[in-house]
């Protein structure tokens, strides 16, 4: 592109009273009006002092404010320029949100876990959030990871599992082969908590909610996890709520004398990484082979207690076998084997690993929330922290339930939040008011003008 004015012929004055930066938060907004955010905030939380009043609309506008790409408390200052004043009531000052979170103690967390859990409860019935071929299981997929801080200001904060001083976040997602994730727990923690602590709690309520939600009638849902999470508390929590589990098991002495115990000819090449297909036979060509075998849990726990199950092995040829002297005799493997209590028959073992490998899709929420705000954690205080987490993931589903209504069978309905957030929330708009209503102007030509308009006029249609 280039310019058709030279520099001395362009002037930049702020000074439009009647200009929003985001006008896609007027239909994002009426999205979480519609799911209850604020009437449940405002009935649920119990946020002592002055500081804690009108909690409904302090909490609407923190979530308006990560809509809006808000990653600190400072940040919320973009929801009070120009004409944002004349759409919303109640803009208030970052000051005033700040001293709202810092009020939080660990039982008003709990509370505001409880609003996010209805207010999906709610999208879901009004949205496809998960929506699935029928007897299609759900996945919820179980894992944490570190929130990078810096200075020595942040409670809880301390160098976790990856080296880096940050909290821990531990989330619960929810997802289907067509549906993208959505999050149904979240917990923060100090930065040096162990990854199994307190994640029964976390799939017991998870699993809680994705029941009320009521997508998960026709098949049970897999629980999948990586070996930080293979105990019998989580593991037992999941199978008494009703869920199966597919969890990476730690290679300890009961999980290797199994894995010798397979025959050479029980091993299936499966299509990897590296995978080919001869062109003549179309034979699949890989180096990484699957195999089975049945395998009960926790052997050393009472017997109520363990777990039958299979054993799911895939091996790959090891690359960089240790150095000795003289080369094996035979071909040196790396093993990964994870524990499932899936049936057999429903679920093979080449299909079992394919299933327990998308288990990364969990990756790409941790980026997602990472990317927008839990950029940072914008607090020196441990709860408001952990209320940030969880309005981050109020907003993060409302992204997602805007996407699927905005263009459910193409690319927003599995974008991420940033590509929803710059196509269809970011966008700038001028305010007229005419005979007692608002018309936003919008710009010609918005690429994704007819994303918008399927969004505004869900939000906006009259009720029926």
């Amino acid at each position: 592109m280039q310019f058709k004015h030279a520099p001395a012929a362009v002037s930049a004055v702020f000074d439009d009273p009647n200009l929003v930066s985001a006008a896609g938060l007027v239909p994002m907004l009426r999205l979480a009006q519609q799911a209850g955010l604020a009437g449940l905030a405002q009935d649920r939380l119990s946020v002592p002092t002055d500081k804690g009043a009108n909690a409904g609309a302090k909490v609407s506008a923190l979530v308006a404010g990560m809509l809006a790409g808000a990653d600190s408390i400072d940040d919320m200052n973009l929801l009070r320029h120009g004409g944002m004043g004349r759409l919303f009531d109640r803009t208030y000052a970052p000051s005033t949100l700040g001293s709202f979170l810092r009020e939080f103690r660990f039982g008003h967390v709990r509370q505001l876990d409880a609003v996010a859990s209805r207010v999906l409860q709610n999208l879901t019935a009004d949205t496809p959030l998960l929506q699935g071929r029928d007897g299609e299981r759900v996945m919820v997929d179980l894992d944490d990871t570190i929130i990078e801080v810096h200075g020595y200001q942040k409670q809880g904060a301390s160098f976790g599992y990856s080296g880096v001083r940050g909290l821990n976040a531990l989330l619960a997602t929810a997802s289907t082969t067509s549906s993208a994730p959505v999050i149904l727990g979240q917990r923060l923690r100090q930065g040096k908590t162990g990854s199994p602590k307190g994640a029964a709690r976390i799939v017991g309520d998870a699993l809680a909610t994705l029941r009320r939600t009521g997508v998960a009638t026709g098949s049970r849902p897999l629980l999948r996890a990586d070996s930080a999470f293979y105990g019998h508390a989580t593991i037992g929590t999941a199978i008494t709520a009703g869920a199966d589990v597919s969890v990476t098991v730690r290679m300890d002495p009961a999980v290797m004398a199994a894995i010798a115990t397979i025959p050479d000819d029980a091993w299936t090449m499966i299509e990897y990484t590296d995978a080919i297909r001869d062109e003549t036979t179309g034979q699949l060509i890989s180096k990484a082979e699957v195999a089975e075998i049945p395998f009960v849990a926790f052997r050393s726990r009472r017997k109520a207690e363990r777990i039958a199950g299979r054993l799911v092995v895939r091996r790959i040829p090891d690359l960089n076998p240790r150095q000795v002297e003289q080369p094996t005799l035979f071909d040196v493997y790396r093993h990964h084997a994870f524990f499932t209590t899936t049936n057999k028959d429903d679920m093979g073992s080449v299909a079992a690993d394919k299933t327990h490998r998308a288990h990364a899709i969990i990756e790409q929420v941790h980026a997602d929330l990472k990317a927008g705000p839990l950029a940072h954690l914008p607090s020196g205080v441990f709860t408001a922290n952990s209320a940030w987490l969880v309005l981050a993931v109020i907003a993060f589903n409302l992204t997602r339930a805007a996407g699927i209504i905005a263009d459910q069978a193409g690319r927003l309905a599995r974008a991420t939040t940033a590509t929803i957030r710059r196509t269809i929330v970011n966008i700038p708009a001028r305010l007229a008011r005419s005979a007692r209503r608002i018309t936003l102007h919008l710009p010609e030509a918005w690429p994704w003008q007819t994303a918008f308009d399927r969004l505004f006029t869900h939000t906006h249609a009259p009720p029926p």
